[in-house]
C-alpha cells in the first residue's frame, strides 16, 4: 500500500491526481470530508493528524511507502510523530518533500533550518528515503491573481532577481516515479524548472498568455515585509524575507537536469504552466 499525505496541498494533491498503481492507495487528510469527493475507485481515505501519533499509527498500518508532506516549521515534532510511527508499522520507504535551500550553507533561516532536521531525522530513522528538493513553486503567482483581475498591478519584493522556479506538475510526477519504483532510495532528487525567471519576466509572460497590459509594482523590503507579517506568524515572516534576500543576491538561479532526466522530457516552462491556468487570472 502507498499512503500519501499532504493531499489538501499543491503537490499531495496533485500526486493523488497522478498516481496508476496496482497497489491500494490510502490518503490521509485531517479533514476527510475534504477530499471524499476527490479520490480515485478503489481509494481509501483516512482522518489522521501530525500532532496526533495514534492516527499516525493506524494510518500506516500495512504502508510500503509514504510520501511525506509537512508544512509547519513551527511544529517540528510533526515529522518525529511520522517517522516513529513509520518505522514501528514497518513501512519500507519515504519519500519526503523538502527544499533545494537544504543544500546551500549560506541558507540559515528558520524554514531552511527546519527542513534539514527532517532530513537528518530520516537519514538516521533505519527507513529509506528519497528527498525531492524543489525550488520555489511557478503556482506561487497565482497569489497575483486578484490583483490582476482588479488591478492589472502586481507587488513584489525583488522584482529583477532570476529564480529557477518549478512546475508542481513537475515535482508531483517524479514522486509518483519514486513511489512506484525501485532505485530512488537514498537519493536525492533538486528539482528546478528549464530556465531561470524573474518575476518581472514571469509578469510579462502572463500579459502576453493573457493578451492585457500587467504592471510590476516594486515594493520595499519593509513593505513587504510587513505584507508577510499579515498571513505568516513572526518567524515565518521573517524565514521568508531571508529567502526573498537570498533570491536577490542571485543564489535561487542555479538551474539542474533532474526532472528531463528522470522523466525523460523536458522540464515545464512558465509560459506554459501560464497558459495552462490562464482563467485564474482573467476576469470573471
Amino acid at each position: 500500500m502507498i499512503l500519501l499525505t499532504g493531499v489538501t496541498g499543491t503537490v499531495g494533491r496533485l500526486v493523488a491526481r497522478r498516481l496508476r498503481t496496482d497497489e491500494p492507495v490510502r490518503l490521509l487528510a485531517r479533514a476527510p470530508g475534504r477530499i471524499a469527493g476527490r479520490a480515485g475507485p478503489g481509494t481509501e481515505i483516512v482522518g489522521g493528524d501530525f500532532a496526533d501519533p495514534g492516527t499516525l499509527a493506524a494510518a500506516l498500518t500495512g504502508v510500503r511507502a509514504a510520501l511525506l508532506v509537512t508544512c509547519d516549521p513551527l511544529a517540528p515534532a510533526h515529522d518525529e510523530h511520522f517517522v516513529t510511527a513509520a518505522r514501528r508499522a514497518g513501512v519500507r520507504h519515504v519519500v519526503k518533500l523538502s527544499a533545494r535551500a537544504v543544500a546551500e550553507p549560506d541558507a540559515t533561516d528558520l524554514i531552511t533550518g527546519w527542513q534539514r532536521d527532517n532530513e537528518a531525522l530520516l537519514r538516521a530513522s533505519g527507513l529509506a528515503w528519497t528527498f525531492l528538493r524543489p525550488r520555489a513553486f511557478m503556482s506561487n503567482t497565482l497569489g497575483w491573481a486578484r490583483s490582476i483581475r482588479e488591478e492589472a498591478v502586481v507587488r513584489v519584493f525583488g522584482g529583477a532577481a532570476a529564480h529557477a522556479v518549478v512546475d508542481p506538475r513537475d515535482i508531483a510526477d517524479v514522486a509518483v516515479l519514486c513511489l512506484t519504483t525501485a532505485g530512488h532510495e537514498g537519493r536525492v532528487h533538486a528539482l528546478t524548472g528549464p530556465v531561470a525567471i524573474s518575476a518581472a519576466e514571469q509578469l510579462t509572460v502572463l500579459s502576453e498568455v493573457l493578451q492585457r497590459p500587467l504592471r510590476l509594482a516594486e515594493l520595499t523590503r519593509d513593505q513587504a515585509l510587513r505584507a508577510l507579517l499579515a498571513r505568516c506568524p513572526p518567524p515565518v515572516a521573517e524565514a521568508l524575507m531571508e529567502s526573498a534576500l537570498r533570491r536577490g543576491s542571485g543564489a535561487k538561479a542555479g538551474v539542474e537536469p533532474t526532472v528531463e532526466r528522470l522523466l525523460g522530457r523536458p522540464a515545464t516552462s512558465y509560459r506554459a504552466w501560464a497558459a495552462d491556468h490562464a482563467r485564474v487570472f482573467l476576469r470573471g
